[in-house]
Formats: structure tokens, sequence, C-alpha cells
């Protein structure tokens, strides 16, 4: 590889990882099943509570 083509591969390489940190993250943070269970109860709380009122 001769120099002008080894700094643009390295220049390209910098400019996708900027990009992809700029990018929205295609998934969604993980939840562990012990806080899913939590916002599941505290979900149906809050439906019982509001149909009371």
């Amino acid at each position: 590889m001769n120099r002008r083509k080894k700094i643009k591969q390295l220049l390209k390489a910098h400019a996708k990882k900027a990009s992809a940190k700029l990018a929205p993250p295609s998934k969604s943070k993980y939840i562990s099943k012990a806080d899913r269970l939590k916002l599941a109860a505290e979900s149906a709380e809050g439906a019982i509570i509001s149909s009371e009122g």
C-alpha cells in the first residue's frame, strides 16, 4: 500500500467511527428481569389506583 492509500484508509475509518458514535443506538438498553417485574408491578398498581379514584 502506498502512503496516500494508507492515510485515506485511516481517515475513512476515523470518520466511520465518529458517525457511528453520533448515530442513535439501534438496540434498547438492557433491563434485568427483576427490574422488568418491578416495573410491571408498579404499572399494575397504578392501574388499580386510577380505576378506583
